[in-house]
């Protein structure tokens, strides 16, 4: 017994800790924890407690108002210990006595968790008005070892607060002593506490109290089948107690056995305090246990469903994450880096890696050649008259696309919120509030304004990505890196000009590079060809020394360099959107969503299925 016992309490400590520790991960998906509910405290409060301590066994008197069930606990106890009111619920605290052996208030207190134990003072203790619950206990001299005796509460109360200590009752007891009457044996709420119990397979004791041995004869085992037929009770003993007011008050009402369907001759007169601690304790107590673990595990109001609620609120969180990401909502045609700055960018990177007197040289020329060809730039400019700074270009098309993006999103949660699930619907109604959009766009521009044409995150992207080209055609970077030297050298002697022919640059690039060129060498020009020019993937680089495959794998770099600005902006608005408008809400779903994935989830589940396997053995 002590073997088994020791085994059921490991795993149902562990279970315990492994349902506490998912509460907290259970509350991000709006559950409520369990704590409260029927099967959690008998977890929690009943069979933690009867596994880990010494073995009681707690027998409750209970039944409906004005039954005599403190007069029968007096008689069960031998003793004047809970007071006795001609008023209706006049129990309104439980009464405990416990054999001496058994009488520890830490002991008590954990086995009766529920409860405040107080200190019995008086028979009247039972009577006080109060809505705490409290519970009054001492040891009494005639209560068998082993044993746990209650008074308790009228279960048929109408006041609220008795119906509560009733429940928490029926989830210490291990053995419920049914007080019946002619007039109480088939009340409605009477039978809902004991139905309940005999789900639970709590073994019941029923007593018919204030009887008339002859006359009510034929009729108590039709009160004993009406109340086994709609509480599915099985009793473990059926005694009647007759109506005798004197052996009442003197404690010697006898209580005679009718056999376990009511039909036998009333037996000779009784101790119930012997016969209960008579009944086999360890089948009682492995029952019970058995009983309230099923209630504890049931899969539609216990462990079980709680699980399942929980998987169920993460598929819903699955659901509102899906329809959030299907907005698309920063998946608009987001502008490219022109071509001119781009250009300029990979200018400055291989700029960088010239020597330092080539650096020098080449700057210098570079802002002579400016000068130089002053009159031919003016004379393009008047040619493309209107042609706007290609960064005031990319920043209105970029806030084009900004406006689009959110009111595309603000749209699609606009009609979330009133057709969406019940998690995303209250969320969403509290995002588009007010003056939600119109505040929104204010302060995406405010940030956009704010935002580097090109941040150094792309820079340091888009310098990786030409080390790499770099690495992967040495042959034309030394060729270009020659004529670049070369071409340093020649520059004072060299005489500003053109010596180009065939070459084509596609888009935007053409316009500007046809006015730098003026301002370069042959030499140079070849170098800027190959690395920028090439790199735009339609034209011919004057350098004829590199491959065609070079010219390809440049053109598909510039191609990258600038869709991956496009991402990365994009990705920029996303996550402004998601800070500042959604709050986080994306990833409180898919922290949700992850929720029976986890540790916590796995744990509590493994648990459960080990409890059910040595359950059902």
């Amino acid at each position: 017994m002590s073997e088994c016992y020791a085994h059921w309490a490991d795993k149902v400590r562990r279970f315990h800790e492994a349902l506490g520790s998912l509460e907290r991960r259970a509350a991000c998906l709006g559950v409520p924890s369990p704590r409260g509910r029927e099967w959690f405290e008998l977890l929690e409060h009943k069979l933690l407690p009867q596994l880990e301590l010494p073995p009681l066994l707690v027998v409750a008197i209970v039944g409906g108002t004005n039954i005599g069930k403190s007069l029968l606990f007096n008689h069960l106890v031998g003793e004047e210990a809970s007071g006795v009111s001609p008023l209706a619920a006049g129990t309104r605290h439980p009464v405990c006595l416990v054999s001496p052996q058994a009488a520890d208030a830490e002991l008590l207190g954990r086995l009766l968790e529920g409860f405040e134990l107080r200190n019995w003072r008086s028979p009247e203790d039972a009577l006080a008005d109060g809505d705490e619950n409290w519970l009054f206990w001492r040891a009494g001299r005639n209560v068998p070892d082993r044993l746990v005796l209650l008074d308790t509460p009228d279960i048929d109360s109408d006041v609220e607060v008795n119906w509560e200590r009733a429940r928490a009752i029926r989830r210490v007891a291990d053995v419920l002593v049914a007080v019946l009457t002619q007039q109480k044996y088939n009340d409605a709420a009477v039978k809902r506490f004991f139905r309940e119990a005999a789900e639970a397979d709590k073994p019941i004791v029923v007593v018919f109290n204030q009887c008339d041995l002859e006359a009510d004869r034929p009729y108590w085992p039709q009160w004993l089948a009406t109340f086994c037929g709609e509480t599915g009770a099985r009793p473990e003993l059926v005694y009647v107690v007759p109506l005798d007011r004197r052996a009442a008050a003197e404690l010697r009402l006898p209580a005679h056995g009718v056999g376990p369907t009511g039909r036998d001759d009333p037996s000779n007169p009784r101790t119930l305090r012997d016969d209960l601690a008579g009944l086999h304790f360890n089948a009682i107590k492995i029952r019970t246990f058995r009983g309230a673990l099923a209630r504890a595990l049931d899969a539609e109001r216990g462990a079980g469903a709680h699980l399942e609620a929980i998987r169920a609120a993460a598929g819903e969180f699955q659901a509102a994450a899906e329809a959030l990401s299907a907005t698309d909502m920063a998946r608009v045609r987001w502008p490219t880096l022109p071509g001119s700055m781009l250009v300029d960018e990979i200018r400055a990177w291989w700029d960088a890696d010239r020597a330092g007197w080539s650096r020098r040289v080449h700057g210098f020329y570079r802002v002579l050649g400016q000068g130089v060809t002053w009159p031919l730039r003016a004379a393009y400019g008047a040619m493309t008259s209107g042609r706007v700074d290609p960064v005031e270009s990319l920043q209105r098309q970029e806030r084009e696309a900004i406006v689009l993006a959110v009111e595309k999103l603000l749209d699609e949660l606009d009609r979330l919120a009133r057709v969406g699930s019940e998690t995303l619907r209250p969320r969403l109604r509290r995002l588009l509030s007010g003056s939600a959009r119109k505040d929104l766009l204010v302060r995406v521009q405010t940030a956009h304004d704010a935002l580097a044409p090109v941040d150094d995150d792309y820079r340091a992207f888009l310098h990786g990505e030409l080390d790499a080209w770099r690495l992967a055609n040495p042959r034309a970077v030394r060729f270009l890196r020659s004529l670049d030297h070369v071409a340093a050298v020649a520059r004072p002697a060299i005489t500003i000009s053109l010596a180009v022919s065939g070459w084509i640059v596609a888009g935007d690039l053409v316009s500007q590079a046809a006015v730098h060129a003026v301002g370069q060498t042959a030499g140079n020009l070849a170098t800027e060809a190959a690395i920028a020019g090439g790199i735009a993937g339609g034209g011919e680089a004057l350098v004829s020394s590199t491959s065609e495959g070079v010219r390809h794998a440049a053109g598909r770099l510039f191609t990258k360099l600038q869709a991956r600005y496009a991402q990365g902006r994009a990705a920029w608005l996303a996550q402004w959107l998601d800070d500042e408008l959604l709050g986080g809400l994306l990833a409180e779903l898919r922290y949700g969503v992850e929720v029976p994935e986890s540790d916590e989830f796995r744990a509590a589940e493994a648990m459960l299925a080990q409890l059910r396997d040595r359950a059902a053995e």
